[in-house]
């Protein structure tokens, strides 16, 4: 097979708007792009392979050839990339994870024209609204639509011609006020038309125009002292109010908004879309992107919107983000608020998008846990610039009273779950007095002297817990064993939970609730309950052992011989002299029953 020439292909590519198409050896699409200027894009894959990511690699190893298509403008690109991802689906592009048909309502084009829901699109002019997140959504619209106005059900054919020779009868719909019957020309054409346009405006979400228009009739019946169609229309008006009351009132001022959040992960992005109609919510839905590429949050959104757009067959002009998008169109403008009604907006679609990605990642965590594991493990290696995953983790803490007793302690996560086998405890043997720095020092050379040794594997990462004064020991032991280019190490300070690196004086805040913070508390708190039960057994030995020393002809050894033998100092009290005896001489035994009072024989 031949080399690509693909210097050859990109002098044919013009510095244009489009979008273009990567084929392989079996000219089968695998990936579908767009730009602003073609010739750019393209070119930027075959840069040096360093800067390329490895699935990135692997998608220009395998191009053969180069198609382009240039259009007028990059909403144009946008929106046919978007239709030959959906069309072709190729391997490396980005996977709409939502196959579902979502129902919409249809005003049929006919005369009397039906209005029913949905799922199949057809295109002969009838007029689509939606789609609905639910079928009970639906169901709720249609429901309030057929109270207020009397829409026929039937499938007739009302042609002018088949209406004037009285070819049709009316039906039971009709006896029960459900349809006012115009198969029999009992209702005019331009009072259904009127209903129509009613309906129309209110699956616009513009209420107001159809309440202005009750309003108005209300009063003409009123002057025509027709109060019982008044009655009729201040039902409806009442109906409709109720409605509007039910919406996601947002402001009066804003009207034909759209508004777009996006969450992340390593392999998944989540977009939420809400509609704004004349300062209401009209439609919100969120939809499941599965990365392939290692795309960026700008153009994950950016394909969320073109598939919104498309579905909604939005004519908004105004759309709010959460960041800035370097997307050229003059019909389109791009806001990011930072306060006031559009700011609210804004906050409202990014809670639906946590909600919802919370949600389905549970959901998929649950049926494969160790989906977890690894989405823990990338946001750890993200969020604190690793160049590896921190599959192994080890964390030390130090424990002292006034000085004495100093032990150290060093837990280990491996996949972000505690190994408990593999805690160990460090009595510190060089360090006197309370030199936290010190003890620090002894115990890192301890335990990556005897891994060297051992040839064991070095951590992923190394957490001390402490300041810039604990990293610091450490990190001076590492270089002098030669590993501190091998193993990454920071610090966690208790107060602020700052988190500290190496000859950087400005430490890293993660937000509070951030799953890689929480990971690293559980690190530290572990290690910490883990030190200061091993210091509190020595201390309490320690303490016990030094009470017995205060008895004459008792030394630490026998003191020791003796919690050894009775395990307790209460039980050593209790002791007869034959049973002290068992462990010390006559001369001991008689000093030990006189000390604690026991005057037994």
């Amino acid at each position: 097979m031949n080399a690509f020439d693909y210097k050859k292909v990109i002098t044919k590519i013009p510095h244009k708007p489009g979008i273009y198409q990567y084929f392989d050896t079996d000219n089968k699409l695998i990936y579908v792009g767009k730009a602003k200027d073609l010739r750019n894009r393209v070119a930027s894959y075959f840069v040096t392979d360093r800067m390329q990511n490895a699935k990135t690699r692997v998608l220009i190893s395998k191009i053969q050839d180069i198609k382009f298509t240039i259009v007028n403008s990059e909403l144009e690109a946008l929106l046919l990339e978007n239709n030959l991802i959906k069309e072709h689906q190729p391997k490396y592009n980005v996977l709409l994870k939502d196959d579902k048909t979502y129902p919409s309502i249809v005003i049929k084009n006919e005369p009397f024209p039906r209005i029913y829901g949905t799922r199949k699109i057809i295109r002969d002019g009838s007029k689509y609204f939606g789609p609905y997140a639910s079928v009970g959504m639906m169901r709720t619209m249609l429901e309030m639509i057929k109270d207020l106005y009397p829409i026929r059900t039937c499938t007739l054919q009302l042609s002018k011609e088949n209406i004037q020779s009285r070819k049709f009868k009316v039906c039971l719909e009709y006896q029960i006020g459900n349809c006012k019957g115009p198969c029999e020309d009992l209702q005019s054409k331009s009072d259904y038309d009127q209903n129509i346009e009613d309906i129309k405006d209110i699956l616009k979400g513009n209420t107001s125009t159809v309440l202005r228009h009750l309003e108005d009739k209300i009063k003409d019946a009123v002057t025509h002292l027709d109060f019982e169609q008044a009655h009729h229309f201040k039902q409806k008006l009442d109906k409709l109010e109720s409605y509007q009351s039910r919406s996601a009132v947002v402001s009066s001022t804003l009207n034909n908004i759209d508004v777009y959040s996006i969450a992340t992960d390593s392999k998944h992005a989540f977009i939420n879309y809400l509609k704004v109609s004349n300062g209401s919510i009209v439609q919100t839905q969120t939809i499941e992107l599965k990365k392939k590429l290692d795309e960026s949050d700008e153009e994950l959104l950016l394909l969320g919107i073109a598939e919104f757009r498309n579905r909604f067959q939005s004519d908004a002009k105004e759309i709010v983000v959460p960041f800035k998008i370097e997307f050229e169109d003059s019909n389109l403008n791009f806001i990011v608020p930072k306060l006031g009604d559009k700011k609210k907006l804004l906050e409202l679609s990014e809670k639906n998008v946590m909600f919802f990605r919370k949600a389905k990642l549970d959901q998929y965590e649950k049926l494969n846990p160790e989906l977890k594991t690894d989405r823990l493990l990338s946001q750890m290696k993200q969020d604190l610039h690793l160049s590896e995953l921190p599959r192994h983790i080890e964390c030390f803490d130090n424990s002292n009273f006034q000085g004495k007793y100093p032990v150290s302690a060093m837990v280990v996560f491996k996949n972000a779950k505690p190994s408990k086998k593999d805690y160990r405890h460090f009595n510190v043997r060089t360090v006197e007095g309370p030199n936290d720095f010190a003890t620090m020092q002894e115990v890192i050379e301890r335990r990556y002297s005897r891994v060297l040794n051992e040839n064991q594997p070095l951590p992923d990462l190394i957490i001390v817990d402490g300041g810039k004064g604990q990293l610091s020991s450490a990190v001076e032991i590492l270089k002098k064993l030669n590993i501190y280019t091998k193993v990454p190490i920071i610090g966690i300070a208790k107060r602020l939970e700052e988190l500290y690196y190496p000859n950087d004086p400005i430490p890293l805040y993660l937000d509070k609730k951030s799953e890689t913070l929480k990971i690293i508390q559980q690190l530290r708190d572990e290690a910490h309950r883990f030190g200061i039960t091993h210091h509190r057994n020595r201390r309490d030995k320690g303490t016990l052992v030094t009470e017995l020393e205060l008895i004459e002809g008792v030394g630490p050894k026998t003191a020791e011989s003796l919690l050894k033998y009775f395990r307790s100092v209460k039980k050593i009290k209790q002791a007869t002299l034959e049973e002290l005896l068992e462990v010390v001489n006559l001369k001991q035994a008689q000093a030990l029953l006189d000390y604690f009072g026991s005057g037994k024989e």
